[in-house]
């Protein structure tokens, strides 16, 4: 079995997203849809000493711009969270070694957001394990406006055997089609781990960088053991 999973561009995702990209034989980034501004594509949440805080990349984005024409506004904003995630991390036991790979992205200049979420993704990625490589759907001749069909045409374009979606795909996918187009269809069922964390009482959905700067290698161990995929 070939198993496909695809998802939008996130910014430094969470823990979840990182389960995905374990269980997939490609992970396919939907780039070519709708951006919509301060959800997860241009920020997450990290934990501070005052609790949970939204690290956000502010961005230039017109309606009805698709993820990867979104461009990131001309500002600090990249100095400002790079101070704001030391803070809140120095004292993680594994932040220095997670922290460096990231920080490197950071300091870099970004014109467009989707690349810069790619690169992000793929540093916390390597980190965990995540061995199955990365497609940008803008790279693939799909041009599918609805939303099973435009999947299942990702998926045969790459000869998969299955189709991996979150839970959520349940209230929106065509599962006939699926089986019309002898699709597998599965769903990503996964609930928030649980691991030591600085600054008092546990808080769940937090950025992938939570998890790896307290844990450091077991983070790995910790996600694939989240969940599972079921039919």
């Amino acid at each position: 079995m070939k198993l496909i999973t695809i998802h939008q561009p996130n910014y430094m995702p969470w823990s979840g997203f990182f389960h995905k990209w374990m269980l997939a034989d490609v992970f396919v980034i939907l780039d070519t849809v709708q951006f919509h501004k301060n959800e997860w594509q241009n920020r997450n949440r990290i934990k501070t000493a005052q609790g949970e805080q939204w690290i956000t990349v502010p961005v230039t984005y017109r309606f009805p711009q698709t993820i990867q024409e979104v461009g990131i506004a001309p500002n600090n904003w990249a100095k400002k969270q790079i101070a704001s995630i030391t803070q809140a991390y120095a004292k993680a036991p594994y932040f220095e070694q997670v922290w460096q790979p990231v920080l490197n992205i950071l300091q870099q200049p970004h014109d467009k957001l989707s690349p810069l979420n790619v690169a992000l993704m793929q540093a916390l990625g390597a980190q965990l394990g995540c061995t199955a490589p990365l497609v940008l759907a803008s790279s693939l001749p799909v041009q599918q406006e609805d939303p099973s069909q435009r999947l299942i045409d990702i998926c045969q374009h790459l000869q998969g055997d299955a189709y991996l979606s979150g839970a959520e795909g349940r209230s929106y996918l065509q599962k006939d089609a699926f089986t019309q187009a002898e699709l597998d269809l599965y769903f990503q069922e996964v609930a928030p781990p649980t691991y030591p964390q600085l600054h008092g009482e546990f808080i769940p959905y937090l950025s992938a960088l939570d998890v790896l700067s307290n844990i450091g290698d077991d983070a790995q161990l910790v996600i694939r053991e989240m969940g599972d995929m079921i039919s």
